[in-house]
């Protein structure tokens, strides 16, 4: 005879067990769908033209197919800068997401007092983890276990979470320049007194880096920069047939990268942001404010440090500020000098917290960039017309570009203006890392 089926002797613990059961059930759905919600990671690429004025996108004859087919797959908008608007400052906001007076960097390099004179220099050469004090997205997606790689990023010397990297002094005893040359993609003449060469021949080197490490390692992230359209616009000016020659050079430079992604299989998911640091301006007459100060008898007591559109000055005794100042508020192009109590709103340190800025800041007018030279008129005017930056961040033709295109990015055109402080948390978004530390804010682009 068979038995009858056993009956749970407990009706409450049963309903306990189908309570327990359903809530498992509703929790593993609820994951699953938030698992389906969030996008494969994929792999993004950082590509800076330094120097690409945001207006010279309105242009529509300007020749850069490349950058008109990844705006019009994408978005694009006006990139604000942060000040100091130089190079690597801004470079270093775009993967810190914070302003200089978090990050460190207020020249390109960092700011050493000499005790000697003049007071300070400028080192290019001092190892990241000394440079920059900030956490960086690449510093982010290494702890998360991502392949990362740079070519002519700045302020990443010797950076240990760099997986490659091709540097902008790049020499045949680099890792990676030795594996390069060991496939045949460079030679050893091609190194040789590299940071000397011609910036075209250099730009070229380091794309065919790009190329390289994109075939060959496809890291997860990487870090490029170009220098030919800025070398251009300082010695030309913008707008000029120069600078619009330049910006089809590292049009066709972006070309290349991309149709390496292409090769390498990897274009279904691969982001591309595509940056420069600042805008230009040009000039016509330089400001050669130690000239003034020299001539003031505060030569040995004062000191300026030219940065374009702007200047540093440090001065041996506080109770020498009024009297630095009014002789350089009197200097033909000097359009302010702001003082301490302006800094913060610049996004800048003050010199007692800071040992790199000094005790005021110099504005030129429109027309005219400072000079570091310490012989001569005060005021120089050019044998042709120069181009410059480092002009206050809310003037608009320090302006950069922003573009967006590729894997998790929607077609949605022009945007309003973004900032520079945006791009590393944006970043930290498409790689699936946390940046905590960002004062920017992730962009909608996808």
């Amino acid at each position: 005879m068979t038995p009858a089926p056993l009956r749970d002797r407990n009706p409450k613990c049963h309903a306990r067990k189908e309570t327990v059961m359903r809530n498992l059930l509703c929790l593993f759905l609820l994951l699953a769908a938030v698992v389906h919600a969030q996008p494969p990671r994929g792999k993004v690429i950082l590509i800076s033209l330094d120097g690409f004025p945001a207006s010279a996108l309105d242009d529509p004859k300007l020749p850069v197919p490349t950058l008109r087919r990844l705006m019009r797959d994408g978005v694009h908008a006006p990139l604000t800068t942060v000040n100091p608007t130089v190079t690597w400052p801004n470079h270093t906001s775009m993967v810190t997401g914070v302003p200089a007076s978090e990050h460190g960097l207020l020249a390109n390099g960092t700011i050493l007092r000499t005790g000697a004179w003049p007071p300070v220099k400028v080192d290019p050469y001092i190892d990241k983890v000394r440079m920059v004090r900030a956490r960086t997205v690449y510093d982010a997606a290494h702890e998360a276990g991502l392949t990362t790689a740079h070519v002519d990023w700045v302020a990443i010397e010797n950076a240990p979470t760099i997986t490659w990297a091709f540097r902008e002094w790049a020499s045949a005893d680099g890792p990676l320049e030795q594996e390069m040359i060991a496939k045949g993609a460079i030679t050893p003449a091609d190194l040789d007194g590299f940071s000397r060469a011609n910036i075209l021949f250099r730009d070229q080197i380091w794309t065919r880096a790009g190329e390289y490490l994109i075939r060959n390692h496809q890291p997860d992230l990487l870090l490029f920069h170009l220098l030919t359209l800025d070398s251009a616009h300082h010695t030309y000016g913008p707008n000029t047939m120069a600078g619009r020659t330049a910006m089809a050079f590292v049009d066709a430079c972006v070309e290349k990268l991309l149709n390496a992604v292409h090769a390498a299989g990897i274009a279904g998911r691969t982001t591309f942001l595509i940056v420069s640091d600042h805008g230009f301006k040009a000039y016509t007459r330089q400001i050669r404010a130690n000239v003034a100060l020299r001539e003031a008898g505060l030569g040995d007591k004062a000191y300026v440090l030219p940065e374009g559109g702007t200047a540093f000055v440090y001065i041996s005794d506080d109770a020498l500020i009024p009297r630095v100042r009014d002789v350089l508020i009197g200097v033909e192009g000097v359009d302010r000098v702001i003082g301490a109590a302006g800094f913060s709103a610049l996004g800048l340190p003050l010199p007692e917290t800071d040992p790199q800025f000094g005790q005021l800041l110099l504005s030129a007018k429109d027309g005219y960039a400072f000079s570091g030279a310490t012989e001569g008129p005060v005021i120089a005017a050019m044998p042709q017309t120069g181009g410059s930056h480092g002009y206050l961040a809310s003037d608009p033709d320090m302006n950069a570009i922003f573009i967006a295109s590729g894997y998790r990015v929607q077609a949605r055109g022009k945007l309003d203006p973004v900032s520079n402080l945006d791009i590393a948390p944006t970043l930290a978004r498409l790689l699936g890392v946390k940046l905590p530390s960002a004062t920017g804010k992730a962009l909608a682009i996808d």
